[in-house]
């Protein structure tokens, strides 16, 4: 790799490196190694210590342990901190504890109407998404945006009454799309709790087993899904993930009767 490399260009070479199959590194130029010495030489013996500091060796040195700040309960205070969503959007973009932001190409913050009355929590940004810096965009959200038109919402409609607004549990795509750790789910609850917060809507629909599990505590979609609950101070509607039911297509059925659920909900 070159030195000038970016570090999102070099990860994801390296990466590709990896699934390749490399396992060895090795160097840009030859070495002969008949041409290196049968032994190494010696390494050369410290310098006799002066009696002056052989007195201050002898006396036992005191180093205080390094601090070492919880990333949790520093996601906790700054997201207390932000009081609008763009301090909150803010707040994300410089908290350096997420290992995630090193690889991916933009913060997938939000999209749609934050006054919208249904607020959807999804997984993780995939590579369409990190892409274009909006959740939802690939083949799973646009299948989103038919099923949202089928009960007359959208994700940009002015009338609040009509729109929704989208975020995810991780605001950057994890390397290949892999599940979410639950330390970097446990590093941006605290931002997700309080983006909820200053959203306010009056419904949240959960997208999949991880929105569940870190709302909730809860997992297994398939059970979960269809029956209201509550979580973060608001009524929870769990439904299966899009990108699901692109893979299983006799579960939109399933998916079609929570619709049903929900618009009925927001009509009374």
């Amino acid at each position: 790799m070159q030195p000038d490399m970016d570090p999102f260009t070099a990860r994801a070479t390296l990466e590709w490196l990896v699934e390749m199959g490399c396992d060895e590194a090795i160097c840009a130029q030859p070495v002969n190694r008949y041409a290196l010495p049968d032994r190494m030489p010696a390494a050369a013996k410290p310098a006799p210590l002066t009696p002056a500091a052989e007195t201050v060796a002898s006396v036992p040195q005191h180093v205080p342990p390094a601090h070492k700040s919880d990333p949790v309960t520093e996601a906790e205070q700054s997201a207390a901190g932000a009081a609008t969503l763009e301090d909150l959007q803010a707040a994300l973009s410089t908290y350096p504890h997420c290992e995630l932001r090193l690889g991916a190409k933009s913060l997938v913050f939000s999209d749609g109407n934050p006054k919208a009355r249904v607020m959807i929590i999804g997984e993780a940004p995939g590579r369409e998404e990190d892409r274009a810096g909006k959740p939802f965009v690939g083949q799973a959200g646009q299948l989103l945006d038919r099923m949202l038109a089928a009960i007359g919402l959208s994700r940009d409609h002015a009338d609040a009454e009509r729109a929704v607004y989208i975020t995810n549990v991780l605001p950057w795509r994890p390397p290949s799309n892999r599940d979410p750790e639950p330390d970097e789910v446990a590093m941006m609850l605290p931002f997700l709790r309080r983006h909820v917060e200053l959203a306010d809507p009056d419904v949240l629909i959960l997208m999949g087993n991880h929105a569940c599990n870190a709302v909730l505590g809860r997992r297994g979609i398939t059970r979960l899904r269809g029956q209201w609950t509550e979580g973060f101070g608001k009524p929870v509607l769990p439904m299966l993930h899009p990108a699901y039911l692109l893979r299983q297509q006799a579960a939109k059925r399933d998916a079609w009767a929570d619709l049903l659920d929900l618009a009925a909900r927001l009509d009374t």
